[in-house]
């Protein structure tokens, strides 16, 4: 078996953690628009879409030509290039925070960069995050991510009482715990879209509540959007929410589909990284890597967004997708489920613990789990629909509508067993 050989190479037989799951994991042999096919030669249709990453779907013609093109000019040199510039202009234009930008290679480094920025610029040092936050595995920020969420996410982590957590979705809770910190505030850092805590959206409300908190107390603001950055709109969700963060990180969809890691900062604030300007000890030293900028990573994502803005419809067809998935679901289950989400994302909560609504991770995290990862394992095995159970759903450029049919009537018959 071809698990059973990766084990012997491979730290339980995976390279990521959440790609593993009983009995074995799902290999992938290949993958073409909303179609996944596995070693065994079975054909799904991919609602994972690489992390959430490939809005246009797997291999999209309008990356892989212009990445076809850069392979014969060298896809790796560490130093500048050309394709850089003209990417970040493309940013720059749609994201307005991007007044100066940085490159890396995961978005990991990018929050654990935009964390040092905040601690440099106001010469601080507590940070603070959300209750089921995931900002990848960087040390200062693997806290509160999974319930319960008051224990310790790993080993190995270094002190962690520059961080505190506060609960989504309440403000008045959270800005409680805000300003019993507030006199060595740094920083707040959050998704405006929980993903790995439930794909869960904050309200305007709370997000404009921590922000005013945050600038009055001379603190930044730093949203991760990562996952929602060009996932909704031509640029960042926070734009559509009169928000003026200090920070951006962006990730997934803007690499079209290879590593990429993105810090975008008001020019007054991504100075403190000018290494040029600033000695030793004045500076906020944060690198870059080997990869960051390559070449092809450049390229893809340049054009990725090149298509989306010509393709800017697309954006419409996908979010109705979603807001059709979300409704008829919890229609199917007639009371026993709550969908979250918004636009292209979803996911499925089963109701449990007197819980009603879901506006917190920890209001996912009392819900049954260990259906939800049988809802996914029983499309997989009997539907051809593919989730990496347990996690959220996106939509992409090449689902339809008859791929909604298909997930509502496989979902119909999974809600007529339990």
């Amino acid at each position: 078996m071809l698990f059973a050989k990766s084990k012997k190479f491979h730290v339980n037989g995976v390279s990521h953690n959440i790609r593993f799951f009983e009995p074995y994991p799902f290999v992938t042999k290949s993958a073409k628009g909303k179609f996944l096919q596995d070693v065994d030669g079975n054909k799904y249709v991919d609602y994972w879409m690489g992390h959430w990453s490939l809005i246009l779907g797997h291999a999209h013609p309008a990356v892989s030509n212009q990445v076809k093109k850069q392979l014969p000019a060298c896809w790796m040199h560490g130093t500048v290039n050309e394709m850089t510039v003209s990417f970040s202009e493309i940013i720059q234009k749609a994201v307005p925070v991007a007044e100066k930008i940085r490159y890396v290679s995961s978005g990991t480094e990018a929050t654990m960069y935009a964390v040092r920025i905040a601690r440099a610029f106001t010469g601080k040092k507590i940070i603070a995050k959300i209750d089921g936050g995931w900002h990848g595995y960087t040390s200062d920020l693997l806290k509160s991510v999974n319930w319960p969420f008051d224990q310790q996410e790993s080993k190995g982590l270094a002190d962690d009482l520059h961080v505190v957590s506060m609960p989504y979705n309440d403000l008045q809770k959270s800005l409680e715990i805000l300003n019993s910190v507030k006199d060595d505030l740094a920083g707040v850092i959050i998704e405006p879209v929980l993903g790995g805590g439930g794909c869960i959206p904050a309200t305007k409300e709370y997000l404009l509540g921590i922000q005013e908190f945050v600038h009055k107390n001379n603190a930044l603001f730093l949203l991760d959007e990562i996952v929602t950055g060009f996932r909704f709109s031509f640029g960042c969700l926070y734009k559509t929410m009169g928000l003026d963060p200090d920070i951006v990180t962006l990730g997934k969809i803007v690499g079209g589909g290879f590593p990429i890691g993105v810090i975008c900062g008001k020019d007054t604030i991504m100075d403190i990284t000018n290494t040029s300007s600033h000695s030793k000890t004045d500076r906020s030293y944060i690198g870059g890597g080997t990869f960051s900028a390559n070449p092809l990573t450049m390229t893809a994502g340049r054009a990725m967004l090149s298509h989306l803005k010509k393709n800017n419809s697309l954006y419409g067809k996908i979010g109705a997708l979603g807001e059709r998935t979300r409704r008829e679901l919890t229609k199917v289950f007639d009371g026993k489920v709550v969908t979250t989400g918004r636009g292209s994302l979803f996911m499925t909560h089963f109701l449990s613990g007197g819980i009603s609504e879901i506006k917190s991770a920890q209001d996912a995290s009392k819900c049954d789990g260990k259906m939800l990862q049988r809802y996914h394992f029983e499309m997989i095995a009997n539907d051809g629909i593919f989730f990496l159970p347990g996690k959220l759903g996106a939509f992409s450029a090449v689902h339809s509508q008859s791929d909604v049919k298909d997930l509502i009537c496989a979902s119909q018959r999974f809600a007529s067993t339990i």
